[in-house]
Protein backbone atom coordinates (compact mmCIF):
# COMPACT_ATOMS: atom_id res chain seq x y z
CA UNK A 1 0.00 0.00 0.00
CA UNK A 2 1.31 3.42 -0.94
CA UNK A 3 1.68 6.03 1.83
CA UNK A 4 -0.90 8.24 0.14
CA UNK A 5 -3.55 5.47 0.12
CA UNK A 6 -4.11 5.31 3.88
CA UNK A 7 -6.77 8.07 4.03
CA UNK A 8 -9.21 9.90 1.75
CA UNK A 9 -7.95 12.95 -0.12
CA UNK A 10 -8.00 16.08 2.01
CA UNK A 11 -8.79 14.16 5.18
CA UNK A 12 -6.02 15.80 7.24
CA UNK A 13 -5.42 19.55 7.49
CA UNK A 14 -2.24 20.67 9.23
CA UNK A 15 -1.63 24.20 10.50
CA UNK A 16 1.98 25.42 10.41
CA UNK A 17 2.57 28.68 12.34
CA UNK A 18 5.46 30.74 10.97
CA UNK A 19 7.22 33.80 12.36
CA UNK A 20 10.37 35.09 10.67
CA UNK A 21 11.02 31.66 9.14
CA UNK A 22 12.27 32.70 5.70
CA UNK A 23 15.85 31.60 6.40
CA UNK A 24 15.14 28.16 7.80
CA UNK A 25 11.85 27.08 6.24
CA UNK A 26 12.41 24.10 3.91
CA UNK A 27 9.78 24.28 1.13
CA UNK A 28 11.13 21.13 -0.54
CA UNK A 29 10.19 19.04 2.50
CA UNK A 30 6.66 20.44 2.53
CA UNK A 31 6.23 19.75 -1.19
CA UNK A 32 7.60 16.23 -0.73
CA UNK A 33 4.99 15.60 1.98
CA UNK A 34 2.21 16.75 -0.33
CA UNK A 35 3.54 14.44 -3.03
CA UNK A 36 3.70 11.49 -0.63
CA UNK A 37 0.38 12.03 1.16
CA UNK A 38 -2.49 12.89 -1.17
CA UNK A 39 -4.76 13.25 1.86
CA UNK A 40 -2.74 16.15 3.32
CA UNK A 41 -3.72 19.82 3.21
CA UNK A 42 -1.48 22.57 4.66
CA UNK A 43 -2.49 25.88 6.22
CA UNK A 44 0.62 28.05 6.50
CA UNK A 45 0.10 30.95 8.92
CA UNK A 46 2.36 33.98 8.71
CA UNK A 47 2.26 35.51 12.18
CA UNK A 48 3.10 39.08 11.14
CA UNK A 49 6.68 38.23 10.15
CA UNK A 50 9.16 41.06 9.58
CA UNK A 51 11.25 39.17 7.04
CA UNK A 52 10.37 37.54 3.71
CA UNK A 53 8.36 34.67 5.23
CA UNK A 54 5.16 35.63 3.41
CA UNK A 55 7.00 35.52 0.06
CA UNK A 56 8.32 32.03 0.82
CA UNK A 57 4.85 30.86 1.82
CA UNK A 58 3.22 32.31 -1.28
CA UNK A 59 5.82 30.60 -3.46
CA UNK A 60 5.12 27.33 -1.64
CA UNK A 61 1.39 27.76 -2.22
CA UNK A 62 2.00 28.39 -5.93
CA UNK A 63 3.73 25.01 -6.18
CA UNK A 64 1.33 23.19 -3.87
CA UNK A 65 -1.30 22.22 -6.40
CA UNK A 66 -4.10 24.02 -4.57
CA UNK A 67 -3.42 22.14 -1.33
CA UNK A 68 -1.53 24.93 0.47
CA UNK A 69 -3.48 27.80 2.02
CA UNK A 70 -1.63 30.90 3.25
CA UNK A 71 -3.15 32.89 6.10
CA UNK A 72 -1.38 36.19 6.78
CA UNK A 73 -2.14 37.72 10.17
CA UNK A 74 -2.26 41.50 10.31
CA UNK A 75 0.28 41.70 13.14
CA UNK A 76 2.45 39.43 15.25
CA UNK A 77 0.06 37.84 17.75
CA UNK A 78 2.11 34.92 19.07
CA UNK A 79 2.08 31.21 18.33
CA UNK A 80 -1.09 30.56 20.33
CA UNK A 81 -3.21 32.92 18.22
CA UNK A 82 -1.51 31.88 14.98
CA UNK A 83 -2.37 28.25 15.70
CA UNK A 84 -5.91 29.13 16.76
CA UNK A 85 -6.62 31.19 13.64
CA UNK A 86 -5.09 28.49 11.47
CA UNK A 87 -7.22 25.80 13.10
CA UNK A 88 -10.37 27.84 12.45
CA UNK A 89 -9.38 28.00 8.78
CA UNK A 90 -8.66 24.26 8.81
CA UNK A 91 -12.13 23.47 10.18
CA UNK A 92 -13.68 25.36 7.24
CA UNK A 93 -12.18 22.71 4.95
CA UNK A 94 -14.21 19.96 6.72
CA UNK A 95 -11.32 17.52 7.24
CA UNK A 96 -11.61 14.32 9.24
CA UNK A 97 -8.51 15.25 11.22
CA UNK A 98 -6.85 18.61 11.87
CA UNK A 99 -3.77 19.55 13.82
CA UNK A 100 -0.70 21.72 14.04
CA UNK A 101 2.96 21.10 13.30
CA UNK A 102 6.12 23.13 13.96
CA UNK A 103 7.56 24.92 10.94
CA UNK A 104 11.09 23.66 11.60
CA UNK A 105 9.85 20.08 11.10
CA UNK A 106 11.54 18.93 14.29
CA UNK A 107 8.86 16.25 14.04
CA UNK A 108 9.19 14.99 10.44
CA UNK A 109 6.12 14.52 8.27
CA UNK A 110 6.89 10.80 8.22
CA UNK A 111 5.26 10.65 11.67
CA UNK A 112 1.83 11.64 10.31
CA UNK A 113 0.60 8.14 9.34
CA UNK A 114 1.23 6.97 12.91
CA UNK A 115 -1.11 9.69 14.20
CA UNK A 116 -3.82 8.56 11.79
CA UNK A 117 -3.28 4.94 12.77
CA UNK A 118 -4.10 5.80 16.37
CA UNK A 119 -7.42 7.34 15.35
CA UNK A 120 -8.36 4.37 13.17
CA UNK A 121 -7.32 1.85 15.81
CA UNK A 122 -8.79 3.64 18.86
CA UNK A 123 -12.35 4.76 18.13
CA UNK A 124 -12.66 6.80 21.35
CA UNK A 125 -9.47 8.85 20.86
CA UNK A 126 -10.11 12.50 19.97
CA UNK A 127 -6.71 14.08 20.71
CA UNK A 128 -3.29 12.67 19.80
CA UNK A 129 -0.27 14.39 21.32
CA UNK A 130 3.21 13.82 19.93
CA UNK A 131 5.50 12.90 22.80
CA UNK A 132 9.29 13.17 22.91
CA UNK A 133 10.08 10.05 24.93
CA UNK A 134 13.64 8.76 24.91
CA UNK A 135 13.23 5.07 24.17
CA UNK A 136 15.59 2.52 22.69
CA UNK A 137 15.20 2.52 18.93
CA UNK A 138 13.84 6.09 18.91
CA UNK A 139 15.95 9.06 17.77
CA UNK A 140 15.01 11.93 20.08
CA UNK A 141 17.77 14.52 19.65
CA UNK A 142 17.26 17.01 22.48
CA UNK A 143 19.84 18.92 24.50
CA UNK A 144 20.17 17.69 28.10
CA UNK A 145 19.19 21.11 29.47
CA UNK A 146 15.97 21.26 27.45
CA UNK A 147 15.21 17.66 28.35
CA UNK A 148 15.49 18.20 32.11
CA UNK A 149 13.72 21.55 32.06
CA UNK A 150 11.00 19.86 30.04
CA UNK A 151 10.65 17.12 32.62
CA UNK A 152 10.23 19.67 35.41
CA UNK A 153 7.64 21.57 33.38
CA UNK A 154 5.78 18.35 32.49
CA UNK A 155 5.51 17.49 36.17
CA UNK A 156 3.96 20.90 36.86
CA UNK A 157 1.60 20.51 33.88
CA UNK A 158 0.48 17.09 35.11
CA UNK A 159 -0.34 18.56 38.52
CA UNK A 160 -2.21 21.50 36.99
CA UNK A 161 -4.22 19.23 34.71
CA UNK A 162 -4.62 16.34 37.15
CA UNK A 163 -3.62 14.18 34.20
CA UNK A 164 -0.37 12.18 33.94
CA UNK A 165 0.73 13.71 30.63
CA UNK A 166 4.39 13.23 29.70
CA UNK A 167 4.89 16.00 27.13
CA UNK A 168 2.49 18.90 26.62
CA UNK A 169 4.85 21.13 24.62
CA UNK A 170 5.72 19.02 21.60
CA UNK A 171 4.68 20.95 18.50
CA UNK A 172 2.92 18.01 16.82
CA UNK A 173 -0.73 17.52 17.75
CA UNK A 174 -3.68 16.14 15.75
CA UNK A 175 -7.40 16.12 16.58
CA UNK A 176 -10.40 14.15 15.40
CA UNK A 177 -12.62 16.97 14.11
CA UNK A 178 -15.95 17.20 15.94
CA UNK A 179 -17.84 19.78 17.96
CA UNK A 180 -15.78 19.09 21.10
CA UNK A 181 -12.37 19.56 19.47
CA UNK A 182 -13.50 22.54 17.39
CA UNK A 183 -14.67 24.23 20.59
CA UNK A 184 -11.08 24.13 21.92
CA UNK A 185 -10.12 26.89 19.46
CA UNK A 186 -13.33 28.92 19.49
CA UNK A 187 -11.96 31.71 21.70
CA UNK A 188 -8.47 33.18 22.14
CA UNK A 189 -6.14 31.53 24.61
CA UNK A 190 -5.50 33.41 27.83
CA UNK A 191 -1.97 32.05 28.20
CA UNK A 192 0.60 33.04 25.59
CA UNK A 193 3.44 30.68 26.47
CA UNK A 194 1.70 27.42 27.40
CA UNK A 195 -1.43 27.46 25.27
CA UNK A 196 -1.00 23.70 24.73
CA UNK A 197 -1.66 23.14 28.43
CA UNK A 198 -4.63 25.51 28.35
CA UNK A 199 -5.98 23.66 25.31
CA UNK A 200 -5.78 20.32 27.14
CA UNK A 201 -7.44 21.91 30.16
CA UNK A 202 -10.29 23.09 27.93
CA UNK A 203 -10.73 19.56 26.66
CA UNK A 204 -10.73 18.07 30.16
CA UNK A 205 -13.24 20.62 31.46
CA UNK A 206 -15.39 20.71 28.31
CA UNK A 207 -18.42 18.61 27.40
CA UNK A 208 -17.82 14.88 27.18
CA UNK A 209 -19.19 12.60 24.44
CA UNK A 210 -22.29 10.50 25.17
CA UNK A 211 -21.48 7.61 27.50
CA UNK A 212 -17.89 8.85 27.64
CA UNK A 213 -14.97 6.48 28.08
CA UNK A 214 -12.37 7.51 30.67
CA UNK A 215 -10.44 10.64 29.81
CA UNK A 216 -7.24 8.62 29.44
CA UNK A 217 -8.93 6.71 26.59
CA UNK A 218 -9.77 9.94 24.71
CA UNK A 219 -6.35 11.65 24.90
CA UNK A 220 -3.46 9.62 23.50
CA UNK A 221 0.27 10.31 23.75
CA UNK A 222 2.17 8.97 20.76
CA UNK A 223 5.92 8.44 21.33
CA UNK A 224 7.68 9.89 18.31
CA UNK A 225 10.19 7.76 16.46
CA UNK A 226 12.27 10.81 15.57
CA UNK A 227 12.52 14.39 16.82
CA UNK A 228 15.40 16.80 16.25
CA UNK A 229 16.11 19.88 18.38
CA UNK A 230 16.52 22.23 15.42
CA UNK A 231 18.73 25.34 15.84
CA UNK A 232 17.09 28.75 15.72
CA UNK A 233 14.45 28.22 18.40
CA UNK A 234 12.74 31.44 19.49
CA UNK A 235 12.29 30.19 23.06
CA UNK A 236 14.46 32.13 25.53
CA UNK A 237 15.30 31.64 29.21
CA UNK A 238 12.94 34.41 30.32
CA UNK A 239 10.11 32.59 28.55
CA UNK A 240 10.49 29.82 31.12
CA UNK A 241 9.54 32.24 33.89
CA UNK A 242 6.50 33.41 31.92
CA UNK A 243 5.52 29.80 31.26
CA UNK A 244 5.73 28.98 34.97
CA UNK A 245 3.46 31.92 35.80
CA UNK A 246 0.99 30.88 33.11
CA UNK A 247 1.02 27.32 34.46
CA UNK A 248 0.15 28.62 37.91
CA UNK A 249 -2.76 30.56 36.40
CA UNK A 250 -4.10 27.40 34.76
CA UNK A 251 -3.77 25.53 38.06
CA UNK A 252 -5.56 28.21 40.08
CA UNK A 253 -8.30 28.65 37.46
CA UNK A 254 -9.04 24.92 37.35
CA UNK A 255 -9.15 24.66 41.13
CA UNK A 256 -11.65 27.51 41.28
Amino acid sequence: MRADDVSPAGSTALVVPCYNESARLQPARFLAALETYSWLRLIMVDDGSRDATIDVLNALAAQGGGRVDVLALEKNSGKAEAVRRGMLRAFELSPIYAGYWDADLATPFEALPAFQSVFRREAHVEVVLGSRVRLLGHAIDRTPMRHYVGRVFATGASLALALPVYDTQCGAKVFRVNERTMALFARPFETRWIFDVEMIARYIDGPAPPEPPPLADRVYELPLRRWVDEPGSKVRAKDGVRAALDLMRVYVRRRR
